[in-house]
């Protein structure tokens, strides 16, 4: 038996989740257990046989892949996902965690003589990807932080920050007169 240990991922309540599988060889038969209890299985010509929590909830793939719709907090749990591929069984485990979504975030504003700079926070247990977006500006900053210098902002200029995490994204805005000194 081929074993690959845990791989640990999150999700976010309400979205639909496909588990990251990967999986190059032809998939004769396909188990999928939470916290050991079988939840989903194929077999070969037969069709998908889905059991508990994930039964209407999830589609399993050819491929192997699960998607879990509406993700629930209840969701969370040690998963293995056991194939054939009628030589050697497989095996893969994933941990998986579900989040509440993320908050808006708060954007906070220092300032020096020649800068603005900006700061987006938000108060989450994952991995934040953050963006900063100008009224005045097309284009798109990916930091935490932004500096702009102080000839590039007038009176009508607006910042705002855009958090994602997975696929569910948040952001607050700020008009960047409040923040001169």
């Amino acid at each position: 038996i081929a074993r690959i240990c845990c791989e640990n991922i999150s999700g976010i309540v309400g979205e639909n989740f496909t588990f990251p599988v990967q999986i190059d060889e032809k998939i004769v038969e396909t188990v999928w257990k939470r916290n050991k209890h079988k939840v989903a299985e194929w077999e070969g010509q037969n069709k998908q046989t889905y059991f508990d929590s994930l039964y209407g909830r999830s589609v399993l793939m050819e491929d192997g892949s699960l998607t879990i719709v509406n993700l629930q907090k209840n969701d969370s749990g040690t998963y293995e996902l056991e194939y054939w591929d009628s030589v050697t069984v497989h095996k893969l485990n994933f941990v998986l965690s579900v989040l509440d979504p993320p908050p808006e975030p708060k954007i906070s504003c220092n300032t020096s003589d020649s800068e603005l700079v900006l700061n987006c926070i938000a108060d989450f247990q994952g991995s934040l990807n953050y963006a900063w977006k100008l009224s005045n500006d097309p284009h798109s900053y990916a930091n935490q932080e932004l500096s702009i210098p102080w000839k590039n902002v007038d009176a009508t200029t607006k910042a705002t920050c855009i958090i994602k995490f997975s696929q569910t994204e948040r952001s607050s805005e700020i008009s960047l007169n409040q923040c001169r000194p």
